[in-house]
């Protein structure tokens, strides 16, 4: 199995689109929550994803995780995303979990946490 944090994000990313289409969302909304986490903006997305940055130089290049991550709370894979202890895998936890919430429906505003 390869190590997640060595995949290119926009391996994975085809993924995620196909999911939250799936559930009749759009791309505006995957990239948007993919931002509201990263501090990216549309066009450093693009670049990103263009260069095949993989997780750890994804996240690493981020120009600002968002200061409200830590109000992402639940379970993502059967581990509960507030308890993981390796801040990388954490920030991946925390972007599956807001994907799983654009999928699902749930209001962009409940999803773009604020305090």
């Amino acid at each position: 199995m390869r190590n997640i944090f060595a995949m290119s994000v926009a391996s994975v990313y085809p993924h995620w689109l196909a999911k939250v289409e799936r559930k009749g969302h759009t791309k505006a909304e995957l990239d948007q929550v993919i931002c509201w986490l990263t501090g990216y903006d549309a066009q450093g997305l693009a670049t990103a994803l263009d260069s095949e940055a993989n997780f750890t130089e994804f996240f690493d290049q981020a120009p600002q995780i968002n200061p409200n991550a830590h109000l992402i709370k639940g379970v993502i894979c059967g581990i509960r995303v507030e308890d993981i202890e390796d801040p990388l895998m954490q920030k991946i936890r925390y972007l599956d979990k807001l994907i799983d919430e654009v999928a699902k429906g749930k209001k962009m505003s409940s999803i773009l946490r604020t305090p």
